[in-house]
């Protein structure tokens, strides 16, 4: 893990700022795969759902109810209990979060928004190396908080413990099926799965790949890329520091993994506890993903000054910081920020409540998490009165012969002058 003072760590930083999403390598295959399954629908998802998903020649690509129901009643009762306080506690903050409809009158003109859930969704859970059960909580449950009616899973080779959690939260609708061929059945529709209105949920890069493609026809969430975590701290515990950020680092060889702090005493404390292990942890050669990120994108960078630390920290935009809770005010770009020595990001990734469907690679400058927000439209509402339209009238009718846009003004007045 490198550490960088002074005119390297800015220039760690700037380079930081220049990362996105780099796929312009795969895109041609992608693309290939997307029209593929456009265009031939089913047959084409078989095909590719044989060869890249390992679906077998005797298994169909729905998912059904009494195997999702046996995987559920076959689980071991402490993960059906983590499931359900994990999804009691996802359910809870989206509801505090659901967006409200309001209405507010003022001199014959009323004003105010509906909030309308999105008709169907496609929810996307990588299958990968371990059983992503708390994805698809946290893009299924958002979803149904928001009151969409037709909620579609996808996920290659699903494991018993992701079917579990997908019966658990009365899923109806799951495809063992995953890469660009899912994203595409989900934007353009087969005879098995039909057409949703947005895909949500993190991928590889095949899958960014392709909700980058058809986010012109299918909106979509955010494009996902590696796991980031940044720390920021001056007298924070090392055993920790060092703790979370191996925990983050474990998801990618990719994960970006830095430390910012004002102290080299912390700073090399930190180091230490991330190489050596300790109090349970192994050491870090032990955990071969961990290692590789580490190694590969672990820095830590050494502050001069509370400003440099946070300015460094925000043009990074990472997805998940941890920093004091007087620094809150300090925050600009973030996916979710946890605060103080026991609020482990760990936590945020499975059970206490927040998202942890977040943004990468920048995308934190314009966006916050995953929330009931990406699945209901805010619609406006206004009614005015021949009086609250005499009001306003004049206004109108400047704004519109200034922009050339006579028809426009002449509504107005034709009303007006039958008021």
């Amino acid at each position: 893990m490198r550490v960088l003072d002074g005119k390297a760590a800015e220039a760690y930083v700037r380079k930081l700022e220049e990362r996105g999403s780099r796929l312009e390598g795969i895109e041609p295959a992608v693309r290939k795969i997307v029209e593929d399954v456009k265009l031939h629908r089913d047959r084409a998802l078989l095909r590719y759902a044989r060869e890249f998903d390992r679906l077998g020649a005797k298994q169909s690509l729905r998912v059904s109810d009494a195997e999702m129901g046996a995987a559920l009643d076959a689980a071991p009762p402490e993960l059906v209990s983590a499931l359900r306080t994990a999804q009691k506690r996802i359910r809870q903050f989206c509801e505090w979060q659901k967006p409200k409809e309001w209405t507010r009158s003022a001199n014959g003109i009323s004003l105010g928004q509906l909030v309308r859930p999105l008709d169907s969704v496609g929810c996307y859970v990588p299958g990968g190396r371990f059983p992503l059960v708390s994805t698809l909580l946290m893009t299924v449950i958002p979803a149904q908080v928001a009151g969409v009616k037709n909620i579609n899973v996808v996920s290659p080779n699903p494991s018993p413990q992701v079917l579990a959690a997908a019966a658990l939260l009365g899923v109806r609708e799951f495809f063992r099926v995953g890469g660009a061929q899912a994203i595409a059945a989900l934007a353009y529709g087969t005879d098995a799965i039909k057409r949703v209105d947005k895909i949500v949920g993190p991928g590889n890069v095949y899958v960014t790949a392709a909700k980058k493609l058809v986010s012109f026809d299918c909106a979509i969430d955010m494009l996902a890329g590696p796991t980031e975590v940044v720390i920021v701290s001056d007298a924070g515990n090392p055993v920790f520091i060092a703790a979370d950020l191996v925990a983050q680092a474990e998801h990618d060889p990719e994960t970006l993994a830095v430390f910012i702090t004002r102290s080299k005493k912390l700073a090399a404390a930190v180091v230490e506890e991330i190489r050596e292990g300790g109090q349970g942890r192994p050491p870090l050669n032990e955990n071969t993903i961990a290692k590789q990120s580490i190694d590969s994108r672990g820095a830590v960078l050494i502050a001069n000054t509370r400003k440099q630390a946070f300015d460094w920290a925000n043009r990074i935009a990472p997805e998940h910081i941890t920093i004091s809770r007087r620094d809150l005010p300090l925050v600009q770009n973030a996916g979710s920020v946890f605060i103080g020595d026991y609020s482990a990001q760990a936590a945020g990734d499975y059970a206490s409540g927040p998202n942890h469907v977040l943004p990468t690679a920048g995308a934190a400058r314009f966006r916050g998490g995953l929330s009931v927000l990406d699945f209901v439209k805010i619609i406006t509402v206004q009614e005015l009165s021949p009086k609250g339209l005499r009001r306003m009238a004049g206004p109108i009718v400047t704004l519109a012969e200034t922009e050339g846009l006579r028809a426009h003004a002449d509504s107005i007045r034709v009303r007006c002058a039958n008021a």
